[in-house]
């Protein structure tokens, strides 16, 4: 191995490293060089078979843990993820390329947030009540099998660990194979704030292997997934042989309606932010953006010129807005989209196909901008996952209500206008989570899709129930 920032020789069951059942490991590559940066193993079915043995066997005592225990875990968590910050920031950006500014921020600010929050949720659930003659209970599911992807590693688990945790379920977690090094480290911080062995359990490796076999597999009551709406479909298949509870984060293909009385300037830079953070590589991005026909033009210069600003680079470089794709295979799938958009007819006003000049190196493309773009063509339709904007022009507010809502899609979108305008327009989409005028991530709200980005929902109170029974006793 060359250039090894945080190197995982193995899995990590009943509270410590467990040697893998197969001798086959999985290269972690940097994707701005090309260079592997570490090894995890390729998992088996058995190797699956003792993380969740060793989850079932901590669940009772786990469960039995009064949840103000449970919630002072959780904190230390929280505060062991915040001393091994830069640490995790260096090590996100090795394996999937976020520019390290970014990593810093979001992949280890968001995941502290949202733990905490959670902390500070358990003192307010109402884990028994009274409905008439009958005490109604709130219980922990059980072992929960989840299973991540690569864009905000340490976000993903975070999001659903620190729930589970707090309900008193145990967990057996699958990390993407393209970026699996922070499980490792937060495995760590786990122990080292005292969470009893066996309650959380990684196993790395592929899909199709340890992700098939945690979901389907008997001794596991619920499955917690973000990732693509493909995978999620062949997820809830394989669950459903079982009757698992199944939640469901996938794909999204968000809309920016930017509406006759908005301030465009505050309106552009907040879509192409929210195009291009992360390389786009978000599900809750808005990779369209939905504006006045009479005002398309003039949009369209306030975009370019916003986009001008995202400098593409060495994630490492912290002048650096837009790194690398998280891989190879992923540049060329961007590309294709960008290659589709222009024949398929779309103006390209920004960017376009090909890496960027002098980087004839590593996974990079260019951030691309298609203006007067047909609302049903591919890149209007699919979720590109990369730094690709698509402008749209609509009539009146009812047509861009029906393009908003117009694809397989409803995670999240934007509305920018005067406020009250702007919320009646926010409550016309069929999305889970509507911004309007940039309203800030708030981690106490749920967020989640509607169609098929997905079911259930992350964060705050709804997140938390997510994995939590209900049991109604009467007497």
């Amino acid at each position: 191995m060359t250039g090894s920032t945080h190197s995982v020789p193995s899995h990590w069951i009943d509270g410590k490293p467990a040697p893998a059942g197969s001798p086959e490991t999985i290269p972690v590559i940097n994707p701005a060089n090309g260079e592997i940066v570490a090894e995890v193993p390729a998992g088996t079915a058995g190797d699956v078979d003792r993380a969740v043995a060793a989850a079932r066997a901590a669940f009772p005592g786990w469960a039995a843990t009064p949840p103000a225990e449970r919630a002072a875990v959780v904190a230390r968590i929280a505060e062991g993820l915040r001393a091994r910050s830069e640490e995790i920031a260096v090590t996100i950006t090795a394996e999937m390329g976020s520019p390290l500014t970014l990593s810093r921020t979001a992949q280890v600010g968001f995941p502290v947030a949202v733990a905490e929050s959670f902390v500070t949720l358990a003192a307010e659930v109402d884990w028994t009540r009274e409905i008439g003659n009958s005490l109604v209970v709130r219980e922990p599911i059980g072992v929960v099998g989840a299973i991540t992807p690569w864009n905000f590693p340490l976000q993903q688990i975070v999001s659903k660990l620190a729930p589970a945790l707090i309900a008193g379920d145990t967990m057996v977690f699958k990390p993407s194979e393209v970026a699996p090094l922070t499980a490792r480290i937060l495995a760590e911080v786990t122990a080292e704030a005292g969470l009893p062995a066996g309650v959380f359990n990684v196993v790395h490796g592929t899909g199709p292997v340890v992700g098939e076999a945690i979901s389907a597999h008997p001794e596991v009551d619920m499955i917690s997934f973000t990732g693509s709406t493909r995978a999620g479909r062949r997820i809830g298949a394989v669950a459903a042989e079982t009757v698992k509870r199944v939640a469901l984060e996938l794909g999204g293909k968000g809309a920016n309606v930017i509406l006759d009385d908005a301030d465009l300037a505050t309106a552009v830079g907040a879509g192409v932010a929210m195009a291009f953070t992360n390389g786009g590589q978000v599900c809750g991005a808005w990779p369209r953006m939905l504006v006045p026909a009479s005002r398309h033009d003039e949009i369209v210069a306030l975009a370019v010129a916003a986009a001008r600003e995202y400098t593409v680079g060495e994630p490492t470089d912290e002048a650096t807005r837009i790194g690398p794709m998280a891989s190879e295979a992923h540049r060329e799938r961007v590309d294709g989209y960008i290659r589709r958009g222009i024949a398929d007819g779309a103006t390209l006003v920004f960017g376009g196909p090909g890496r960027p000049d002098g980087r004839e190196q590593g996974a990079y493309v260019r951030p691309t901008i298609f203006a007067d773009v047909d609302p049903y063509s591919v890149i209007a339709q699919e979720e590109i996952f990369g730094p690709v904007l698509t402008i749209i022009p609509y009539a009146d507010e009812d047509e861009a209500v029906e393009i908003a809502n117009g694809t397989a899609y409803g995670l999240t979108g934007g509305v920018f206008g005067e406020p009250e305008h702007a919320l009646g327009v926010a409550r016309r989409l069929r999305a889970g989570q509507v911004d309007v005028n940039g309203g800030h991530w708030n981690p106490l709200a749920p967020f989640g899709g509607y169609k098929q980005s997905g079911n259930g929902r992350e964060f705050g109170r709804a997140g938390l129930e997510e994995f939590l029974e209900t049991k109604s006793i009467q007497r």
